[in-house]
């Protein structure tokens, strides 16, 4: 199996620097074959890509990790189950949290995902306003006591909120966030809260729903119907508030240009520059399983650098658009 570089996000929990990110599954992206979804994700274990991010509400997503366990399992026998980490989230709707309503949530993800412990269990909440949030991380803190949850992380919380959990000394170990060239809003607080804090971000939107690619270079506004996916209709929202299509074309340019020059993608390229960011312990990359592949291209991200003159050329661009921290706010604002 190859090996790609890793990340250490907790004494106990090393990751894959690309992670296949599963909310492709939950709808929205093309239909999923149980099957096909299964068979891929062994190709993507087997080429080094170990690290898989979902969520309860990511439809099949937790069924589809118990299976591919019990599936590799049978490969490759239960030694190779231990080179798997999945980090998967737990996203209640806002109200009162009790302990046995945390432990009654958390048990039915190992059931579905063939674990005795969650390796990270990455917990969302929609209304700051609700301040339950703290009991259920209070809970879950518990829980990572007993081994049911081996580390906790975050969802879309602010800067504001995670000082909050510090305060409280909360064992917060990480945070996911929308993080692009485009969509920089973390450089302003929490990439600096995180570094300070040693709390590793894990990045996701890097390749705006794959708008960030070669596919798009030089391609005209796509129409709605062009805009066939959930992430390709976010994001492009996100490209439309940052400066529109046109400045965003120029971007891609100056991204191709950079790509040629190290024989790779314009994908590499922007996740690469992200990687390199301070606290980014990884980039999540979305697996559209059974549909679209990218084991192949993916890991030449990790057969360059980019140097001082590619970092110009990507913010002289950059410097024209909106600021986003203006625009959105904090990392997650967009949800509340």
């Amino acid at each position: 199996m190859n090996k790609l570089p890793s990340y250490k996000l907790a004494p106990d929990l090393t990751v894959c620097r690309i992670l296949n990110g599963m909310w492709q599954v939950a709808g929205g992206h093309g239909y999923i074959d149980h099957e096909r979804a299964v068979e891929d994700m062994i190709r993507y274990h087997e080429s080094g890509f170990t690290t898989w991010d979902l969520a309860d509400i990511y439809g099949p997503a937790e069924d589809l990790i118990g299976d591919f366990r019990r599936r590799l399992q049978e490969l490759r026998g239960k030694q190779e189950l231990d080179r798997i980490q999945a980090l998967t989230k737990w996203v209640p709707h806002p109200g009162k949290i009790t302990r046995s309503a945390v432990i009654e949530n958390i048990q039915k993800s190992l059931n579905r995902m063939n674990v005795s412990s969650i390796d990270l269990l990455q917990f969302h909440w929609w209304d700051y306003n609700n301040p339950y949030y703290m009991d259920a991380l209070k809970y879950l803190t518990e829980l990572r006591d007993t081994g049911m949850v081996k580390n906790i992380g975050l969802t879309n919380f602010d800067t504001e909120h995670v000082q909050i959990m510090m305060d409280s000394d909360l064992p917060i170990v990480s945070n996911q966030i929308q993080y692009s060239i485009i969509d920089r809003r973390p450089e302003v607080k929490m990439r600096p809260f995180c570094q300070k804090h040693h709390i590793g971000l894990l990045a996701y939107g890097s390749l705006c729903g794959g708008l960030m690619s070669d596919r798009y270079f030089e391609s005209k506004k796509p129409s709605a119907a062009e805009l066939d996916t959930l992430s390709l209709r976010k994001y492009y929202q996100i490209i439309e508030a940052w400066g529109g299509w046109d400045l965003f074309q120029e971007l891609l340019l100056n991204l191709k240009i950079i790509a040629q020059k190290h024989k790779v993608s314009i994908a590499n390229v922007a996740t690469r520059y992200i990687l390199d960011r301070a606290a980014i312990a990884g980039v999540i990359i979305g697996a559209r399983l059974g549909i679209v592949d990218h084991r192949v291209n993916n890991p030449q991200v990790f057969n360059f650098r980019l140097d001082k003159s590619d970092l110009d050329a990507i913010d002289t661009v950059c410097t024209k658009s909106n600021n986003l921290f203006e625009v959105i706010g904090d990392c997650g604002d967009e949800y509340r």
